[in-house]
């Protein structure tokens, strides 16, 4: 009988005492196998999330939209647990995130500090990702005018041309310039600007090789304030619940430095991309003069005011949340 109870005992002890199961993260990113981001952020977030755990918890990377094409149900499928962590831009889901996008307004953020005044302020974004986990948010280098055959040397210039915006906010800009915004997902520029149905497009110079887009562009436009688009890494809640709180301080970790990484890696490669093109023969990159940027600068000043308003009369404190980013 004590020999039959010990053994019950033991037994029951040895079941508490066992380690948790081993736990595989899905990642899954829209952008294609080649993008610079698995390399610079999501191969050192999988090795970093790996020895902090012991390998109880690994992450298999899904590039390509492998788990589910749009780039814009990205967040859904966190949301959902279609994956474990999902890459995304908030802007294609603007409504759901007025407040992580008032980062993108011009003049908010800079290039290079954008992501630590973001990252020091994530606790205030609390509300907006209450369905999911925030791991990292970052930022990439501004975007410019990017356009197939029409230069723009002047505000003027920008009238009536049809651009592809990453977002609401970066739409209110362009069309305070007097263009005509166009959404779309960035993998659907190539062939909207090679058939002529947009005259060209505002996003950061990474894209030119990311995306191909230097072989549809004539023309870059720089010079002026513009719009920074925002990148997030979100987890499924419940997934990141499953993990103990040792574990979950590692992806949280491994989260931050992805999006440090990330940052970095795109501003250095969005700087050599914009270098090659201008150095590419039948290309041109123009730098507006000081006088051209003021005129863009000014029309887009009332932009910044206006969104930040519409922000705080949802009840959002986005005026404090702006300086945060500014002075933080």
């Amino acid at each position: 009988m004590f020999s039959r109870t010990f053994t019950a005992v033991f037994a029951a002890a040895a079941i508490f005492a066992a380690p948790a199961a081993a736990r595989d993260l899905k990642l899954a990113d829209f952008q294609p196998p080649s993008h610079f981001v698995l390399d610079a952020a999501y191969k050192p977030f999988a090795k970093a999330v790996s020895e902090a755990t012991g390998g109880a918890v690994t992450v298999s990377i899904f590039m390509g939209g492998e788990l589910g094409p749009g780039p814009a149900e990205q967040y859904n499928r966190a949301v959902d647990g279609v994956a474990d962590i999902v890459f995304g831009l908030p802007g294609y889901t603007a409504s759901s995130f007025p407040k992580t996008l008032l980062a993108e307004l011009p003049g908010v953020i800079s290039p290079e500090t954008g992501t630590e005044r973001m990252l020091a302020n994530l606790d205030k974004l609390s509300d907006e990702y209450r369905r999911v986990v925030l791991l990292g948010l970052w930022n990439n280098a501004p975007g410019l005018l990017f356009t197939a055959q029409k230069p723009v040397r002047a505000l003027e210039d920008l009238r009536g041309l049809k651009i592809r915006v990453p977002s609401r906010n970066a739409g209110l800009v362009v069309e305070a310039w007097g263009g005509v915004p166009a959404s779309m997902p960035v993998t659907e520029i190539y062939n909207a600007m090679q058939t002529g149905v947009i005259d060209g497009a505002m996003i950061d110079t990474t894209a030119l090789s990311a995306f191909r887009l230097a072989e549809v562009t004539k023309y870059i436009t720089t010079g002026m304030d513009t719009a920074i688009s925002e990148f997030f890494l979100v987890m499924n809640r419940d997934s990141f619940n499953d993990l103990t709180e040792e574990q979950q301080k590692a992806v949280r970790d491994a989260g931050r430095d992805a999006a440090i990484s990330a940052n970095a890696a795109w501003l250095g490669i969005a700087d050599k991309s914009l270098k090659d093109f201008a150095a590419t023969a039948g290309k041109e990159l123009i730098e507006l003069a000081t006088e051209e940027a003021e005129k863009f600068n000014a029309a887009s000043a009332p932009v910044v005011e206006r969104v930040i308003a519409e922000v705080e009369a949802g009840g959002v404190d986005a005026r404090a949340y702006v300086e945060a980013l500014r002075n933080d």
